[in-house]
């Protein structure tokens, strides 16, 4: 038996006790391991931090797709950079006018040990016609794309050497340049208890670019902290929708099976409590 130890700033850290370790390996981009957990169930882990989990996977991959679909009419087109779990395409294969997700992820041995040790993430979105897997470079990826999208997900590691040219002012106005009026970029930001000055970054450079920026935060048990996870847009502010209509709007398409998302979450998540005013300016 394993202990995890997810080190989250500072002194502290976030620990799960008999982990049984199902899988490790390494790729040419990580090392990439799966161990079994009396809590979470299966919880995958990139280069020792811990991504997704069985039990826990909803409260961060509900929050990054569901607020930015739900605050446009008939999404259609979606591009997940990262995502190779598969979480965030199960979640946006919900909204019933989605006609095409593409995955564009770095390493293929996540998609396949999440395909394998995993299978509840995902729930069959890789075997979705509409879904479409990209392997490679997500920067590559999008600067060669002339499709435009309604929603861009940015389900990243870390800003680590992988993952760091796309967290940069340059890249976020490549993907503006790629989504339609009213279309969203949604990205995790870190915890703005124990990454303050990544957080900061990050809305910073995100508003250098973007006309609406808003910052959702969820507690996610599997990081052991609450987590801010922004959405940007030039036409759609997440934010000014009520409970209600966000209700409403889930209820005329049908989707019926969250666990975390709905009205009164739309509303908690962007309430913006006075301890994160730093970050909503």
């Amino acid at each position: 038996m394993s202990t995890l130890i997810e080190r989250l700033g500072g002194q502290c850290a976030f620990q799960i006790a008999d982990a049984a370790e199902l899988t490790r390996m390494q790729s040419p981009f990580q090392e990439i391991a799966v161990y079994e957990t009396a809590q979470f169930g299966r919880v995958l882990q990139l280069d020792g931090c811990n991504m997704t989990s069985e039990r826990d996977e909803f409260f961060y991959h509900e929050a990054m797709t569901h607020p930015a679909l739900s605050a446009q009419v008939a999404p259609r087109r979606a591009l997940i950079i990262g995502g190779g779990d598969g979480g965030a395409a199960r979640q946006i294969l919900m909204h019933p006018s989605i006609e095409t997700v593409i995955i564009a992820e770095l390493d293929a041995e996540v998609v396949k040990i999440s395909r394998q040790w995993l299978p509840s993430v995902s729930g069959g979105a890789f075997d979705d016609p509409r879904v479409t897997l990209n392997v490679g470079d997500g920067f590559t990826f999008l600067a060669r794309s002339h499709a435009l999208f309604d929603l861009i997900v940015l389900d990243l590691t870390d800003p680590d050497d992988n993952a760091a040219a796309l967290y940069t002012g340059d890249f976020y106005a490549r993907a503006r340049a790629s989504l339609t009026e009213n279309g969203c970029l949604t990205m995790h930001v870190g915890s703005p208890i124990f990454h303050p000055d990544r957080v900061a970054k990050s809305m910073q450079s995100l508003r250098s670019v973007f006309r609406h920026v808003r910052l959702g935060c969820v507690y996610v048990p599997l990081y052991g902290t609450l987590w801010g996870i922004a959405v940007a847009s030039q036409g759609s502010d997440v934010a000014r929708a009520a409970p209600a209509e966000i209700d409403a709007e889930l209820s005329a398409r049908q989707i019926t099976a969250l666990q975390l998302y709905c009205g009164a979450q739309h509303a908690a998540l962007y309430a913006g409590a006075p301890f994160l005013a730093p970050y909503r300016t």
